[in-house]
């Protein structure tokens, strides 16, 4: 897991695995055991704890976050393993194609490279005076961002917006842009899918709500913590999925011939209380297109 242990988020990821796993027929105790490790967003640590569980010989592995990921199959090409929460796959290098991934490595992925277009789209019409956005995300655990910017960029420069990077690496960092962005009420915040933020999410919700900074986020959970517009998918019910993975493999089917599976549903959630607080109308298209309106 690439979280902290004691996220209220991360452990509901986590059971929702194991519910998918009870749903198959696997449990705890019965025919099944689980070790699990949590990196919390540190590189470092999910390297010493791949070393570990690899040194196990499990039958496979579980891995969440691009860094978590890439950690592991650093560790063992032999081992399978399922992936969820990992963007570019491809592109990463944990599998030859999303229909055949060709390695020890199969799961699902989180977002696509053209909801960064979304993230700009949603966010410019809930706060229509922006006329500059940072990106922020920590270059350690979200070394995929590339992948988002390219399009990100492309549709802030049609939209007439400027966008830049802001690279955070602590509580500290994170701060110190809000406040920066709060000079300007032309400014806006995209928080990139990044364990990182995920993990500081706390400290991202306050800083903005602080410095009535409009943010879009990329998880639903968020939102219901007080952010103020998401659009992506349930990372929840990825997790969940993932079980069917490990049902397979455990029953014999290989991850090279296991297709990666994309996501096809994605939500857009928006909290009319924050919206208030930042003086901010949420437009009718917005409030018939969310999937929920938090009051």
């Amino acid at each position: 897991m690439g979280y902290t242990s004691d996220d209220p988020m991360a452990r509901a990821r986590f059971s929702a695995l194991v519910t998918g796993l009870v749903a198959k027929g696997w449990g705890e105790g019965t025919n099944l055991k689980i070790d699990v490790r949590w990196s919390e967003a540190d590189p470092q640590r999910a390297t010493r704890f791949a070393r570990e569980l690899v040194a196990q010989r499990p039958d496979v592995i579980v891995t969440n976050t691009t860094p978590v990921t890439a950690a592991v199959l650093h560790e063992t090409r032999t081992i399978p393993v399922v992936f969820t929460i990992v963007s570019d796959p491809v592109g990463a290098g944990f599998v030859q194609t999303l229909a055949h991934p060709g390695g020890n490595a199969t799961g699902l992925i989180n977002l696509e490279a053209s909801l960064a277009e979304k993230w700009l789209e949603f966010l410019a019409h809930i706060a229509p005076r922006m006329k500059r956005v940072a990106v922020m995300y920590n270059p350690k655990t979200a070394p995929y961002a590339e992948y988002y910017l390219g399009r990100l960029n492309a549709a802030a420069a049609a939209a007439g917006i400027t966008s830049f990077i802001a690279t955070v690496t602590s509580p500290r960092d994170i701060e110190e842009v809000l406040l920066e962005l709060g000079r300007d009420r032309a400014s806006g915040l995209i928080v990139m899918t990044d364990s990182f933020n995920l993990v500081n999410r706390g400290t991202i919700v306050a800083a903005a709500a602080r410095r009535k900074v409009p943010t879009m986020y990329y998880s639903s959970e968020v939102v219901a913590e007080g952010g103020l517009i998401s659009y992506g998918v349930d990372n929840t019910e990825l997790f969940r999925r993932a079980a069917g993975y490990v049902d397979r493999i455990l029953k014999g089917a290989k991850p090279a011939e296991l297709p990666v599976e994309q996501p096809s549903k994605f939500e857009l959630y928006v909290n009319a209380k924050t919206a208030k607080a930042l003086k901010l109308t949420i437009p009718q298209a917005i409030l018939l297109r969310a999937d929920k309106v938090i009051e």
